[in-house]
C-alpha cells in the first residue's frame, strides 16, 4: 500500500452521488479525514477480524471480497468495480470485519473515517438513505447468490458467474470479459473445486458457449449460457 497525494476535486467527481448529499460543513468534515491509497495486485486491503475504521471507496481497479473457509480454502464472495463502497457494514454493526479484501489488480481507494461518516449520518437523512440503499442492494445480491450456490448444479453456478462478471466489468476491445481470472478464482466465485471449474469451462468451450484464451473469456452464446444458468 502506498499513500497518494489527495486530489479532492478528482475524488468529488468520482463520488458525486454521495458528495452531493452533503452540506459544505459536512464536506469539510469528511475531507479532513480523507486519504487516497494505492494497492498492488493481490495486496491485502484489510483482514478478517480486524477492527473497521474507514469507509472504503474503490476509485480505480478491481477488488475482491472473500472469506476463509474450511481447510484454508477461500470463498470469493464478490468482486468490486469503480465506484463502489465497501468495508463500512462492519463499522455500522459495531463488529470486526467478517471478510477480507484484496486488490485484484492495481487499485486506487479513497478512505474516509467511519467515525466522521457516522457523525454526519446523525444529521443527514439523505446520507442515511444512501447507505441503506447500498446495503439493501448488497443483501439482495447475497440472497440470490446463496440460493444459486446451494441449489444450482456446477454448470449453472459457473454460467451465472460468467454472466455476472460480464455484467459487472463489461467487455474489452476484443469482446472478452474485462477481467483476468485464474481458474482458482473462478472456482471460488462459483463454489466449486478448481478441477471442476476447469472441466466445466472446457465443456462450455466445446459446446460453443464461450471462447477461452488463457485467463480471458468471451461469451459466444449469451442466450444459451443464460438458459444453463436458469435451469441450474
Amino acid at each position: 500500500m502506498s499513500r497518494e497525494p489527495l486530489d479532492i476535486q478528482y475524488v468529488m467527481e468520482r463520488i458525486a452521488p454521495l458528495w452531493n448529499l452533503l452540506s459544505e460543513r459536512e464536506r469539510k468534515l469528511l475531507a479532513g479525514t480523507m486519504s487516497l491509497q494505492s494497492f498492488r495486485k493481490n495486496e491485502i486491503i484489510y483482514h478478517e477480524n480486524e477492527s473497521p475504521e474507514s469507509l472504503l471507496c474503490l476509485l480505480e481497479g478491481k477488488v475482491k471480497i472473500y472469506r476463509s473457509g474450511v481447510g484454508g480454502r477461500s470463498q470469493l464472495l464478490r468482486l468490486m468495480r469503480p465506484v463502489q463502497y465497501f468495508g463500512y457494514r462492519a463499522s455500522l454493526a459495531c463488529e470486526p470485519y467478517v471478510t477480507a479484501a484484496a486488490a485484484f489488480e492495481e487499485s486506487l481507494i479513497c478512505t474516509i473515517s467511519m467515525e466522521a461518516v457516522k457523525e454526519v449520518m446523525c444529521g443527514n437523512v439523505g446520507l442515511c438513505r444512501f447507505f441503506i440503499s447500498e446495503l439493501a442492494m448488497d443483501l439482495g445480491i447475497a440472497d440470490r447468490r446463496t440460493v444459486s450456490l446451494t441449489q444450482k448444479h456446477i454448470r449453472g453456478r459457473l454460467a451465472e458467474s460468467l454472466l455476472s462478471l460480464q455484467a459487472v466489468y463489461g467487455l474489452d476491445g476484443e469482446g472478452r470479459i474485462d477481467i483476468r481470472l485464474s481458474r482458482e478464482d473462478l472456482a471460488n466465485l462459483s463454489n466449486m473445486t478448481t478441477s471442476n471449474a476447469i472441466r466445466t469451462l472446457s465443456a462450455f468451450s466445446m459446446e460453443g458457449l464461450v471462447d477461452v484464451s488463457g485467463r480471458m473469456i468471451r461469451i459466444i452464446d449469451e442466450n444459451r449460457l443464460s438458459k444453463v444458468s436458469r435451469i441450474g
